[in-house]
């Protein structure tokens, strides 16, 4: 009863703000979702080049998203130690830093499509996924452009704005995909390409949306979010580059396991691939919301160390783990009880309905574990502790996971359910390490 009592204002405040973003995070993956699915009624091989395209763009991707999640952090800390008018500084900065970054990781992606077919995968996977990959790199420069403002808004703990923008995307991008894949109203039937121009087109839409909402909305005017650059400031841009490239570091080796996973998958075959494709994509779907969690904690506990409250720092870090935990505990019973249903949603083939279903089960084992690293990521970050949990991850994922993963897959032949458990092997890593390193930072404090 004293612990529900101590906690409970903190499980309030720490929902109300990780509602929105969770809705936001699952209408991200969303979009991707509709994307497969839609895919996948084209052929298997397209869904396998879809899977393997998605893994490596959102690879190169992730040093993008990396890095915009620092202006977060840098916000919720100027609102909690009352230095609101910095805001717009950091916002103005983050947006010089983002922009350029783009072009950058642009260029990576565009370039890399031309060498899919070094990672020996079927010729029908490469000839497909080279030239959607070629046209989703354009969608980078809108993306960022409005995760520069998605995370300035939920700094300031206006979490519902984003919300929206992705919510409303899910119908432009699911009329796209419709039209460009299939060749609704006349048009040609662009299959895979046609779903890559739908995601061009749908981010666009949502960088412009987002950045009218916040340029012109009362809400956000005292803060100054305005495009009146007064400079290049340069000790603010450090910062940001020392928070996120760290950050992006971090979610490179974590999301980079996962996709060494799907290329060693897509060795095995192309029914393989197809599997992992719809087990992953399921387990994204509550990846996405524990994200909302973790960015909820970023906000709280970064106010709290702005205003030097150390009992609030742990109170809003335990009670975002705990809901981390149980939240992820539940969709495990779920995906065990429901793991030859949910597979239905993209595909009617038996076999691929089976491997998944299987797949399932093992992401059951490790949603508590990936909801607790992904949170504690979040607690940390608020802290702007971002350099030894780097080196954390890379640990956790490629010095136990991936060597595991390829012992129990690859040498003792367990397939591509032995590749799984070495994934959930790392996750268990991460997780206990960023909790452990949460109660170290706790005592320096």
């Amino acid at each position: 009863m004293q612990f529900l009592i101590r906690y409970k204002i903190h499980f309030r405040e720490t929902f109300k703000l990780a509602l929105p973003v969770s809705i936001g995070q699952l209408g991200h993956i969303l979009l991707g979702l509709v994307d497969t699915m839609m895919v996948g009624r084209v052929g298997t091989d397209y869904l396998a080049a879809s899977a393997l395209i998605n893994s490596i763009f959102f690879l190169i991707m992730i040093w993008g998203i990396g890095m915009s999640l620092a202006i977060t952090p840098l916000v919720a800390i100027a609102i909690g130690s009352g230095k609101g008018d910095d805001t717009g500084v950091i916002l103005r900065q983050g947006l010089i830093v983002n922009m350029i970054f783009s072009l950058l990781l642009f260029g990576m992606s565009y370039i890399a499509s031309d060498y899919i077919y070094l990672l020996n995968q079927p010729s029908a996977v490469v000839e497909f996924g080279s030239s959607y990959m070629k046209i989703i790199s354009f969608s980078i420069i809108p993306f960022m452009l409005f995760q520069s403002y998605k995370q300035f808004v939920e700094g300031l703990g206006e979490t519902k704005s984003p919300m929206y923008v992705i919510l409303v995307s899910n119908i432009i991008n699911a009329f796209a995909n419709y039209v460009l894949i299939f060749g609704a109203f006349g048009l040609p039937e662009l299959r895979l390409d046609g779903a890559g121009y739908a995601t061009l087109l749908t981010r666009v839409f949502m960088s412009l949306l987002m950045m009218f909402f916040v340029l012109n909305s009362a809400r956000y005017r005292k803060y100054d979010p305005s495009l009146r650059f007064r400079g290049i400031n340069i000790p603010v841009i450090r910062k940001i580059i020392s928070i996120g490239l760290p950050t992006g570091s971090q979610y490179f080796f974590e999301i980079g396991a996962f996709s060494f996973a799907a290329i060693m998958i897509g060795w095995m075959g192309t029914l393989e691939l197809a599997a992992h494709q719809i087990a992953i994509s399921l387990a994204a779907m509550t990846y996405m919301i524990i994200l909302g969690i973790g960015s909820a904690a970023t906000i709280r506990v970064g106010n709290a160390f702005g205003a030097g409250d150390r009992s609030g720092i742990r109170d809003a870090g335990n009670s975002a783990l705990i809901m981390a935990a149980s939240f992820m505990g539940l969709c495990g019973v779920g995906f065990i009880f429901f793991r030859f249903y949910f597979p239905l949603i993209f595909t009617s083939d038996p076999h691929v309905i089976k491997a998944a279903g299987d797949l399932l089960i093992i992401a059951a084992f490790f949603q508590i574990s990936d909801g607790v690293q992904a949170t504690g990521l979040g607690i940390l970050r608020g802290l702007t502790d971002v350099k030894v949990p780097m080196f954390m991850g890379f640990f956790a994922y490629w010095v136990i996971s991936i060597p595991a993963a390829m012992l129990l897959g690859l040498y003792f032949d367990y397939g591509l359910y032995g590749i799984w458990v070495g994934l959930l092997i790392g996750l268990t890593a991460a997780a206990i390490s960023f909790t452990l390193r949460f109660r170290r930072k706790l005592k320096t404090i």
